[in-house]
């Protein structure tokens, strides 16, 4: 279960506002093209990681689900306990003469801590660590230079891990576009929002509004 931090009256009031008036990315309607690519990202919450990616041009869709682990049919009770190896990931389907790999790296980086082992905020586990995956000797590089780059903004040093792609499972149907339908949602009004509006806020990237 997602950890609800305890914030002011405050800050509840002004993340309802957020939550009724920011408009949520959700997956193009439009047919994959002929070059569609995929990538792979697990940075903490899905919910959180699908919406920054569909809000990129270029970006069909961003799939909640589970991945680096090895259990073959996870679901979202058993990844929550830890115990399966899986982390929550977000499978990206996308456009690479609209958008590249490189700047998919880069909003990864942008969009959580990298330098947090096993978690991101508040929400705690290996389900919930850093990982890029990578397809292929080019990705990988890709991944790494990026790493190079945003280690320079840090002190820690970072624990993204950098592994191959083997499997992706998708997570079950009610945590897809989960921000979209459950705006009022504690975590979402709280956590969710605020982090995709302080990406929006931070990265220098093509958003679709």
């Amino acid at each position: 279960m997602k950890s609800i931090v305890t914030l002011c009256s405050i800050i509840l009031f002004t993340s309802c506002i957020q939550s009724q008036t920011i408009k949520i990315p959700l997956p193009e309607k439009q047919k994959p093209s002929p070059n569609e690519a995929v990538a792979t990202f697990s940075e903490g919450c899905f919910w959180h990681a699908e919406i920054v990616f569909q809000s990129l041009v270029g970006v069909r869709d961003a799939v909640s689900g589970y991945a680096g682990g090895k259990d073959k049919h996870p679901d979202y009770e058993t990844v929550s306990t830890g115990s399966t190896g899986h982390a929550e990931t977000v499978q990206v389907y996308y456009d690479p003469s609209k958008i590249s790999y490189e700047t998919l790296v880069a909003a990864f980086f942008a969009s959580m801590d990298p330098t947090e082992l096993n978690r991101q905020g508040n929400d705690e586990g290996t389900q919930y660590r850093s990982i890029a995956f990578y397809r292929n000797a080019n990705e990988k590089q890709v991944i790494e230079s990026a790493i190079r780059s945003a280690q320079t903004k840090y002190k820690a040093k970072i624990v993204t891990e950098v592994v191959p792609y083997t499997q992706f499972y998708p997570a079950e149907d009610y945590h897809q576009e989960y921000i979209h339908y459950h705006p009022d949602n504690g975590y979402v009004e709280q956590v969710s929002i605020p982090e995709f509006l302080a990406f929006k806020k931070s990265f220098k990237g093509n958003f679709k509004y």
